[in-house]
């Protein structure tokens, strides 16, 4: 049987000897049929489970080659830090937000007729800002004054024949009781007294009635020109003439106060014992990494937000705010002292951890971690500074690097970061 070659196929393993052992049963001629049946299927999945493992080997080797020889690394981050970085306690990220800030609306549907302002107008209390078509307002007060004036006259003519019939009422009295004429003409002189006292108040109520209605159509009038509600900035784009607006638009205009600008941010619970009303903070604004702004704790909130763990807390600016807009985000640190002024002039460095900085054939440079690959690159270095080294050329901020990269890690190597 060692010369057959369906034996000589056979190496070794637990595969192996199942197929020897199933092509061995197929050579006896004295198996039942079903037997020898099922044996064949069996050696024919067994050859195509092996097919198939060297097919996979064959396509995905390298791949599985790589995921299982990846190097575990540990990695760092670029960072800008600042001068003041040896005294800071706690920093945080969070926006610039006006506390005193107005979304202005409208009170009734209109088309715009006239724009008075436009973004980044500044603007006082009270100064008009749109107007909305009136034309037909204008009618309805003007309406409502002629009836008015209709509804007083009609009450004046009667308390003018009031007067007089309250004169002749008055001779007629005396006539009676002098026995001249009978009572029948006092009695109706009398009933017509008080039919002109019933139509004079009916006037009065026609032109109190009137002129509340004036009153309301003259407010709306009013509201057709649009004032500002406080003196600020105007931070977002007026509609245009022609355009229609109604009420249930949330705003067709923002006012934002810049001087009423703070820093609204987050800091972790566990973190909370380290601020306090009035602590000096650094502020950076993303839009301006290299300026620094002097800040003050101005309120620490009074609920915690349990789904982060954080406590909200509000940073004046102390110096002036140059180029802070809301919305913009911002880096917030607390300090254990606030910061002399001559420090501000010290702008933020790029630091690079002294752990990411390699030699690799007469080049200095750092390992950058791209998605779960590294690329080597150049990098110029300044002296130590904020717990690293100052980079002056090299990569930007916020880019993750390797730290203490082994001596087999090269340009390209597949790698995969340690949690941290």
């Amino acid at each position: 049987m060692s010369d057959d070659p369906e034996s000589k196929m056979i190496t070794s393993g637990p595969v192996s000897d199942q197929l020897s052992e199933d092509l061995a049963s197929l050579r006896m001629t004295d198996e039942p049929e079903p037997r020898r049946r099922s044996l064949v299927w069996k050696v024919v999945a067994t050859v195509i489970t092996l097919l198939g493992i060297g097919f996979v080997v064959v396509m995905y080797g390298s791949k599985l080659e790589a995921w299982a020889f990846q190097v575990e690394v540990e990695t760092g981050e670029i960072a800008m830090v600042s001068p003041a970085q040896a005294s800071v306690t706690v920093t945080t990220t969070g926006h610039v937000v006006a506390q005193n800030q107005s979304r202005i609306g409208v009170t009734s549907p209109g088309r715009i007729a006239k724009v008075h302002v436009k973004e980044g107008d500044v603007v006082k209390e009270g100064d008009a800002l749109l107007e909305l078509d009136d034309a037909g307002d204008k009618s309805a007060v003007a309406a409502a004054r002629a009836r008015t004036t209709a509804a007083r006259a009609h009450a004046d003519a009667a308390r003018a024949s009031m007067e007089e019939l309250k004169q002749q009422i008055e001779r007629e009295r005396v006539l009676v009781d002098r026995g001249v004429t009978g009572k029948a003409k006092l009695d109706d002189l009398t009933a017509r007294l008080r039919s002109l006292e019933k139509q004079a108040a009916a006037a009065d109520a026609e032109t109190g009635a009137t002129a509340a209605e004036a009153d309301t159509h003259r407010v709306t009038l009013e509201a057709r020109t649009i004032t500002a509600p406080i003196a600020g900035t105007i931070i977002s784009k007026p509609p245009a003439v022609g355009e229609m607006v109604t009420p249930a638009a949330q705003s067709i205009l923002e006012i934002a106060d810049f001087e009423s600008l703070v820093i609204e941010t987050d800091v972790p619970e566990g973190r909370l014992h380290l601020v306090t009303k009035g602590t000096p903070c650094e502020i950076v604004l993303d839009a301006y990494p290299s300026k620094r702004y002097r800040g003050a704790t101005l309120e620490i909130g009074r609920k915690v937000d349990q789904a982060k763990g954080t406590v909200p807390v509000k940073v004046k600016f102390v110096d002036d705010m140059e180029g802070a807009l809301p919305g913009m985000s911002a880096r917030t640190s607390f300090l254990t002292k606030e910061l002399d002024p001559k420090q501000m002039k010290d702008p933020p460095r790029r630091v690079v951890p002294e752990a990411a900085v390699v030699d690799r054939s007469g080049q200095r440079g750092v390992f950058v971690l791209e998605e779960d690959k590294v690329r080597f690159v150049n990098v110029k270095l300044g002296p130590p500074f904020g717990g690293g080294l100052e980079l002056l050329e090299g990569p930007e901020e916020g880019m993750r690097v390797v730290l203490r990269p082994p001596a087999e890690l090269a340009h390209g190597k597949r790698v995969k970061a340690k949690e941290r």
